[in-house]
């Protein structure tokens, strides 16, 4: 009898026992390995760069290491994946852009399986990048207004160049011929390297750019800006507005954005402790410096301003989608 007492009393000493040691391990994060940052694109890039840029000091203020991991593929689909199927153990994390979280699933759901508004826990924003609609040189117009007029005595004759099918600046430009009423040609490249020299040779009419790779040309006036696509203009293109500010275009508002995200299930502390760090790193001089000499605005805010900014970015491509008629 007493062997049968003795026994559940030693049990459930041993549960008591352990409840510390878990909340300590609990409390300890992160401390068992590194932090991997996946990257969903090969390095190099404009979101490879700036996650690596912030990782480093976020790895500082969480004593720990945090290894960048490139897994690219199916634009984006497969470094996300990757994610969304990781342990929520806060030692996976990705950095999330807006093609990858907001638009793949809409236009090729047979490679997004994942549901990005339930398989991701928003961590915080890491960065935004106005984009900007440029021009050719021999192009016969002074501003966006001027376009609109030539598209509309000329539909489909014109054609504008993106980065790709479902990318954001593709889009940013659907969204404007819809809002507009005019008709131009999309002419998708597989990423962005060659637009430029095409767009500068003449080759294509026009081109929505990211901030980061319109600026350059736009200063040495190989490129000819007809508009901003975010809400307040560039200090770097002061005089080129934004369509916002134009007759019948406003509330347009669209950015190119990389958000960092976990797990669903990743525990509501560890993602509030993460941002917290994140948003203290984004505010270091240094940081936002060589953000903003890639075109990009850091980022800020709440976890919670995060899930809500998606989930309005994907309710708003969802119409543009299937206004556009948009597919893979």
């Amino acid at each position: 009898m007493n062997k049968l007492i003795r026994k559940p009393l030693l049990l459930a000493s041993m549960l008591v026992a352990a409840l510390p040691g878990a909340a300590l391990a609990q409390a300890a994060w992160p401390s068992a390995k590194p932090i991997t940052l996946i990257v969903p694109y090969s390095a190099g890039g404009s979101v490879d760069f700036n996650a690596r840029l912030v990782a480093t000091k976020l790895g500082e203020r969480l004593k720990q290491t945090i290894v960048i991991e490139n897994v690219s593929g199916a634009g984006g689909a497969i470094g996300v994946a990757k994610a969304v199927n990781a342990a929520p153990d806060g030692y996976t994390l990705v950095a999330g852009p807006d093609s990858a979280i907001a638009i793949g699933r809409l236009i090729n759901p047979g490679a997004f399986k994942f549901d990005p508004l339930k398989d991701l826990a928003p961590v915080g924003m890491l960065n935004t990048a106005p984009m900007v609609l440029v021009a050719r040189p021999g192009l016969p117009v002074k501003n966006f207004a001027d376009f609109v007029k030539l598209a509309k005595a000329s539909p489909g004759k014109y054609n504008y160049a993106t980065s790709g099918v479902g990318t954001v600046l593709h889009l940013a430009m659907e969204l404007l011929k819809e809002r507009t009423g005019i008709y131009v040609t999309h002419v998708p490249y597989r990423g962005g390297a060659q637009i430029a020299t095409d767009v500068i040779g003449n080759q294509v009419d026009l081109a929505m750019l990211v901030s980061t790779s319109a600026i350059p040309h736009v200063g040495a006036n190989r490129l000819r800006p007809l508009g901003v696509t975010s809400e307040k203009r560039l200090d770097a293109l002061p005089d080129t507005p934004t369509f916002n500010e134009m007759p019948g275009l406003k509330g347009y508002s669209m950015v190119s954005w990389t958000g960092i995200f976990a797990p669903a299930a990743t525990p509501p502390a560890i993602v509030s402790r993460l941002n917290q760090d994140l948003n203290a790193v984004l505010k270091d001089p240094e940081i936002r410096a060589k953000l903003q000499e890639q075109g990009a605005v850091p980022g800020s805010g709440s976890a919670e301003e995060l899930g809500q900014f998606v989930r309005t970015e994907y309710a708003r491509n969802q119409k543009i989608v299937q206004s556009a008629n948009i597919k893979e």
